[in-house]
């Protein structure tokens, strides 16, 4: 059974039901001050406490996304794995060391309401699993293919990509159950209001269950390397995506809006569009980073500052979308940003800002999804 399953929960609870049930009518015959009697009460309370402590903790992992398999959980570096056949994306040979894997992580089959037909009138979703050269890192995501990749008038196009990153805590899977962007993009594409385009949906937690911000930990983990280097890199050996930035963007909520826009600052030269929901313009340092992520280092990670660059650096070639709710309480820094991207983009014309607030709302996934159609129908518009 998947770590995530519901099954996996349902026998726990089973268990620890029977465990209950069972202590409870064997307690009395067990009343003995022996040390027979007193070892079967303590294994009677143990495997009962245990069943619901379990339980408890398969609960919040499923909400928040700490582990997504067994894999993850058991071997939180990931393992280097191979990728048995990539015929069905650029013909030819079999890879025997690519970097891209397919795999039944995630719980994609718990998802229904994904478009449904042939690949070539649908569009197809992949569960992969895709290992980094440089990091190391190793983690699951899913990759939408549109349907214009598998007609044989569009072979040799490369398609452009829209890198899509969830909050933290949270699982890639939040991105097509509780913010539908797979289901959005398809029909946006499909009613020509964003371009044939290849999704992949991510989370921003590469080292479970630490908050790395996207960024690269001194001694730690290389998270921003892996959404910088490995990620363009295993991508571009699987799928027919364009290699420009102009043909790359990168799309988040909360936490993963955080990292769209740090990115695509920070490196314009991979990703040329950014779209941040709800997120922050600095790196916020909690118990769910592990302290600090800079190892101390003012300035390094004054570099992660969105508005000290502003400042003190040119602005990136680079499309950006800021979007929030004039209810949020980071509202007036939000706002004060955007102010100073403007005057920044006023200096220099290949940077581009726009922003968009609704009235209402707050930190959650009912705003994110009234954002969501408007902030994809924008990347559309900007990716090549």
């Amino acid at each position: 059974m998947e770590l995530t399953s519901d099954a996996l929960v349902n026998s726990l609870l089973a268990l620890g039901a029977a465990a209950l049930i069972t202590t409870l009518w064997i307690w009395p015959r067990l009343a003995r001050q022996r040390p027979l009697p007193v070892l079967g009460r303590i294994g009677l309370l143990t495997v009962t406490q245990a069943s619901v402590l379990a339980v408890l903790a398969l609960s919040v992992n499923n909400s928040f996304g700490f582990y997504t398999s067994w894999d993850d959980l058991l071997n939180p570096g990931g393992a280097k794995l191979t990728l048995t056949s990539n015929e069905n994306h650029k013909g030819g040979t079999p890879v025997s060391d690519a970097l891209i894997q397919p795999t039944n992580e995630g719980g994609l089959e718990t998802i229904h309401d994904l478009p449904k037909g042939p690949p070539e009138e649908a569009g197809k979703v992949e569960s992969v699993r895709v290992t980094g050269k440089e990091t190391g890192l190793s983690d699951q995501m899913f990759v939408y293919l549109p349907p214009e990749y598998f007609d044989p008038k569009f072979a040799l196009v490369r398609f452009p990509v829209l890198v899509t990153i969830s909050g933290f805590p949270g699982t890639t899977l939040n991105l097509v159950k509780e913010l539908p962007v797979v289901q959005t993009a398809a029909d946006l594409q499909k009613n020509g209001k964003m371009p044939p385009t290849i999704v992949v949906l991510t989370r921003p937690t590469v080292a479970p269950p630490r908050n790395t911000e996207c960024v690269d930990v001194p001694g730690g983990p290389h998270a921003e390397s892996w959404f910088v280097k490995d990620l363009p890199e295993a991508l571009r050996t699987t799928y027919r995506i364009g290699r420009s930035p102009a043909s790359w963007g990168v799309f988040g909520y909360s936490t993963g809006g955080s990292c769209a826009m740090r990115l695509a600052m920070r490196f314009p030269g991979v990703y040329g569009t950014s779209v941040g929901l709800h997120g922050d313009f600095n790196v916020h340092e909690d118990q769910f980073t592990g302290g600090s992520l800079f190892g101390g280092d003012k300035a390094l990670a004054q570099q992660s500052d969105l508005a000290w660059r502003l400042q003190n650096l040119p602005a990136p070639a680079l499309s950006m979308l800021v979007v929030s709710t004039r209810k949020e309480p980071d509202y007036p820094q939000t706002a004060q940003f955007v102010e100073q991207a403007e005057q920044a983009a006023a200096a220099n014309p290949q940077f581009k800002v726009d922003s968009l607030y609704l009235d209402d709302g707050g930190h959650n996934f009912d705003s994110w999804v009234r954002e969501l159609p408007a902030s994809l129908e924008w990347a559309g518009t900007h990716l090549g």
